[in-house]
């Protein structure tokens, strides 16, 4: 016992010194060590994690290791290496493509911005083609700006879908106008296949998406019950009527589509309001004896609940 407390004690103030050089030179302990016997290696082996741990937990001190590892870490491998070569090649790509799109997206929304003030004056009872006139004059910068966005686009086949919410919402906008000149033009509506003419896109490469095309025309009858009351307040009270009997068709016609709850079918449910508003301006103009007598027509567009 007293030569286990011996050994725990030598080795207990040589390990001070060797991990504290400021200790106390003048302190003598030689006739202390005379007396001590040799420490065994199984004492040493024993002691020492556990004089690391109290002196790790004393404070002020500082404590450092040198571990030797057999093998030492080893290079990463090549094939590593090259494979994040190749993915940081094809992410700078993506982005030098995305910057190209982006400049091209920007040059469509100055021209849907100029496009759209130009048809807000059809609210301000201004003649059709006056207003019309002035509008085409902007479909042909929208095909070119389309047209080199399909270039790009064609220099990754097979990546519309990737980069195709860059000019998404731009689109749908761009439909929205276009339905809007061709009803305000023809009294119909425009097909789907019509707006990508119009835009000189091909549906084989560079086509207008069928949802975009949705949403741009949702888009539209959202101006419809501003155009009717305006064009009663101008004394057009036959506007009500014609415009009931279109909004009753394309309500009628989007209930053939089984929607999904998304952003398409939202917009499809704020069409029922859309007519519904448009129905109580006809039944006031109605009421109020403005309309032509046996008009069997205009009361086609009561919109029912929906579940």
């Amino acid at each position: 016992m007293k030569s286990a407390f011996r050994n725990a004690y030598f080795f207990t103030v040589s390990l001070s010194r060797s991990l504290n050089p400021n200790t106390n030179p003048n302190l003598n302990l030689s006739p202390i060590f005379h007396k001590l016997p040799l420490l065994s290696t199984t004492t040493t082996y024993l002691s020492l994690p556990l004089l690391i741990s109290r002196h790790r937990k004393a404070p002020g001190r500082s404590f450092s290791t040198t571990l030797t590892m057999s093998g030492g870490a080893d290079s990463p491998s090549p094939s590593l290496d090259k494979q994040f070569e190749e993915l940081r090649s094809k992410l700078e790509e993506s982005g030098r493509l995305r910057e190209k799109i982006r400049a091209v997206v920007l040059e469509i929304e100055s021209t849907t911005r100029l496009l759209h003030s130009g048809l807000l004056l059809v609210h301000q009872s201004r003649p059709v083609p006056e207003v019309l006139e002035k509008a085409k004059a902007r479909i042909g910068v929208l095909k070119g700006l389309y047209n080199r966005l399909a270039e790009i686009i064609l220099e990754c086949p097979g990546q519309y879908y990737r980069y195709h919410g860059d000019w998404r919402s731009e689109t749908q906008i761009v439909v929205s106008l276009l339905t809007l000149m061709h009803w305000l033009e023809t009294g119909n509506l425009l097909m789907h296949t019509e707006a990508q003419e119009k835009l000189g896109l091909n549906s084989l490469e560079f086509g207008l998406d069928i949802e975009d095309y949705l949403i741009g025309v949702c888009f539209m009858s959202n101006e419809m019950p501003r155009y009717v009351v305006n064009q009663v307040t101008a004394g057009d009270y036959d506007c009500p009527r014609k415009v009931l009997k279109f909004m009753t068709d394309l309500h009628a016609a989007f209930r053939m589509l089984n929607l999904r709850n998304d952003f398409l079918r939202k917009k499809f449910d704020g069409m029922k309001y859309d007519l519904r508003r448009v129905e109580e301006v006809y039944y006031d103009v109605k009421i109020r004896g403005l309309t032509a007598t046996g008009d069997s027509n205009g009361n086609q567009g009561v919109v029912e609940g929906e579940s």
